[in-house]
């Protein structure tokens, strides 16, 4: 075990900035993650489990201990005729588990295809993109528990999920370590090309009748389009959530504006924060070292030398444009240090 002091986090991050933890270690297993909590006091003190860094912004130096997770592996660990299960470690880069699964056929994480990040923040985000979020394939994981230093397995229901939430960002916050996940995914896929421009995509690739493979090379090409490579433009992906309000404020903002992107949900109407952003005359607004991109208005980017203030700043201005515009607030899906 190395433990780095006065650490520099700047390429730990997507958005490239260069905030500093006060202390810094990895693990690579379980065993490293006990060790650990043996020989040193970071888990009595403020510490942050971090993954592939693409939905954290830091806004100042982290006072604490930063841990980078990157337990490996993929295995099968169940199969039957219809299904097969695969367990991830923690630190496995997401997007690589679904490549494997649409190598070998299996549907259910196509349209999940190019989601950054590592497969243990999976399920703290309940992830999800093109009409698919992890829960939909999710059976269970196993966690540690840093108070009581011992492995606990949650099912579906005991991870409390909803959109981009679950147990682990609210009454669990700062409780567990995912060790890792375990995923049942399909080996007669259902095809879903109902959301987004996935049809429309396929369509222009002259793909007729798609399996999964066709699918996720649909949505990676839709979200290259998109979205900018956080190698080249510090980036967290889609920092804002699609808020969701009742029917009825639903109604008022169609007839307010015909034109908003909706989405029906079972409590209420899901609104498109992209479209709203764009709509309040900000895409491509930039604001000192940072802005909106210029493609898709739910991500804000780092031009160059930019701080987790500067672009926290600009959220807060993004925000109530919206707001004063629609009436409605949206919510930050990152998380703000």
């Amino acid at each position: 075990m190395t433990i780095e002091e006065n650490a520099s986090l700047r390429t730990l991050n997507t958005f490239g900035i260069d905030a500093v933890a006060r202390r810094l270690a990895r693990f690579d297993s379980l065993d490293q993650l006990e060790e650990i909590a043996r020989r040193t006091t970071a888990f009595a003190e403020r510490h942050l489990f971090l993954g592939g860094g693409s939905n954290v912004l830091f806004t100042r130096d982290f006072d604490g201990w930063v841990l980078l997770n990157r337990i490996p592996g993929v295995k099968v660990v169940k199969e039957d005729e219809n299904h097969v299960w695969l367990q991830a470690g923690a630190g496995h880069i997401w997007h690589d588990l679904v490549l494997m699964a649409v190598a070998n056929g299996w549907g259910g994480l196509e349209n999940m295809s190019l989601i950054p990040g590592r497969c243990g923040a999976a399920p703290m985000q309940n992830i999800g993109a093109y009409g698919a979020e992890i829960k939909d394939v999710f059976t269970s994981l196993r966690a540690y528990h840093l108070r009581d230093r011992a492995v606990v397995e949650f099912t579906l229901n005991d991870c409390e999920f909803g959109y981009r939430e679950s147990i682990f960002k609210s009454k669990e916050k700062g409780n567990f370590a995912i060790l890792d996940i375990t995923l049942r995914l399909d080996k007669k896929p259902n095809i879903n090309v109902g959301y987004g421009a996935i049809a429309s995509e396929l369509e222009a690739m002259g793909v007729q009748n798609p399996g999964v493979a066709d699918v996720s090379r649909a949505v990676m090409r839709i979200r290259q389009s998109k979205l900018p490579d956080p190698a080249v433009l510090g980036n967290a992906g889609s920092f804002f959530k699609n808020p969701t309000v009742s029917f009825a404020e639903g109604e008022r903002l169609k007839k307010e504006f015909p034109d908003i992107v909706t989405y029906p949900q079972p409590d209420g109407v899901k609104l498109a924060a992209g479209w709203m952003i764009e709509k309040a005359g900000l895409k491509g607004f930039v604001q000192g070292r940072c802005g909106v991109h210029d493609r898709q208005a739910l991500v804000l980017v780092n031009h160059g030398g930019a701080t987790g203030s500067e672009i926290f700043t600009l959220s807060e201005a993004v925000i109530s444009r919206v707001q004063a515009l629609f009436g409605v607030r949206p919510e930050r899906e990152v998380n703000i240090f």
